[in-house]
């Protein structure tokens, strides 16, 4: 049992650093904003990990495999959203006017907008749908792990809030946050076309 949940620490890790929107979400909103209002967009991308979990718990490998067009849409839905996400920072980038600080504190600074920012990209993220779909599951049915499926459940979760808080304390340094400074464009119209790409993707491969 020892062996399986090590393994599954591992390969949840190798999961969660591998970049993908919820990376460029956490990493662009601490860099762009405030590491307060990142830890808010981690606590929704962890709440969307705890609503994938739960939902491979009841079986959702299962579901998949009955109902394969689900999973097509779930995936086309999540495109979209990552669409819109990207075109809003593309926008953003492409303004004429340059945010200034006086007009960043003018911007909704909502803590459950935040939340619900992280919640809805972590529902979106093509690697949850595929990861907890196909992959967490193996690990649900290990007969090994029968008795421990709350513990494989509060596992991803801590590992999940823990790197992504990381990532948010990295990014929101002072060296960063003055590196954004000086290229604000750059960074949000790169984020936005990452994002804009990776819904394409999505709808176009399904």
């Amino acid at each position: 049992m020892l062996i399986a949940l090590c393994t599954l620490i591992f390969i949840h890790f190798c999961a969660l650093i591998t970049p993908g929107p919820d990376f460029f979400l956490v990493s662009q909103t601490a860099i762009s904003r405030s590491r307060k209002q990142s830890m808010f967009v981690v606590l929704g991308i962890t709440a969307g990990v705890m609503f994938w979990a739960l939902l491979a718990l009841l079986g959702l490998n299962i579901i998949f495999e009955k109902m394969a067009w689900l999973k097509h849409v779930m995936l086309v839905i999540g495109g979209i959203y990552l669409c819109w996400l990207g075109f809003q920072m593309l926008k953003s980038a492409f303004s004429q006017k340059p945010v200034t600080e006086q007009q960043k504190f003018e911007l909704p600074q909502s803590h459950l907008h935040f939340f619900l920012k992280g919640f809805l990209t972590n529902l979106s993220n093509p690697k949850a749908v595929i990861y907890f779909g196909s992959v967490f599951s193996i690990f649900l049915a290990n007969p090994h792990l029968d008795g421990v499926h709350s513990l494989l459940f509060v596992i991803v979760s801590i590992e999940t809030l823990i790197w992504f808080s990381f990532v948010a304390f990295v990014f929101s340094l002072p060296s960063f946050k003055a590196a954004y400074q000086n290229a604000a464009k750059w960074i949000d119209g790169i984020s936005g076309g990452i994002f804009t790409l990776f819904g394409a993707y999505l709808i176009g491969n399904r």
